[in-house]
């Protein structure tokens, strides 16, 4: 199985220090659904980790989320690709979950789901958090530029760590 985990504000959609507490405000990067859409139609399964505590703060309900889902679905949908499992952490960052990033819950969890191992699975993130996450479990890190990525690229990075302009170029790498 080819695998690919994506976090999705910063990388799919377009991020916001505010949130993204509605369907009107989940807009799409540039270049990002059709990406996906190319990588699934070439046999990769995409699937996608993140982190919600819009959820835990009371900005949205779980009602919302679900529909900027089946947004993300109905747009890869209508490009020929199929978006996987979403997983996603709902608690606040003083919680204590295991599944919220940088803690590796979630990706644990996508590999349970599709039985595999993660050693090598490109994440694809935005965020110091996503690059940790995906270093606790082996994954390859990958730093996208879009979102919070030209702020996390100012710091230290995991070690390996790939960095790409956006979602498109992750994927034209992967596809050539």
């Amino acid at each position: 199985m080819k695998l690919l985990i994506l976090d999705r504000d910063g990388v799919i959609n377009y991020d916001s220090d505010a949130y993204i507490k509605t369907l009107e405000e989940w807009i799409p990067i540039p270049g990002a659904i059709e990406a996906i859409a190319r990588l699934s139609r070439a046999g990769w399964t995409i699937a996608v980790a993140t982190n919600q505590s819009g959820l835990a703060r009371g900005y949205y309900d779980l009602a919302t989320l679900e529909t900027m889902h089946a947004r993300l679905r109905q747009l890869v949908a209508e490009q020929g690709g199929e978006v996987g499992l979403i997983v996603h952490c709902p608690h606040g960052p003083d919680e204590g979950c295991d599944c919220r990033k940088p803690k590796a819950g979630m990706l644990k969890h996508i590999a349970s789901h599709y039985a595999v191992e993660l050693a090598g699975v490109w994440f694809v993130g935005d965020s110091s958090g996503d690059l940790e996450a995906a270093r606790l479990v082996d994954c390859q890190p990958v730093l996208v530029k879009t979102g919070k990525g030209q702020r996390t690229l100012a710091k230290p990075l995991p070690a390996g760590t790939l960095v790409f302009d956006d979602l498109a170029a992750v994927a034209a790498q992967l596809l050539q």
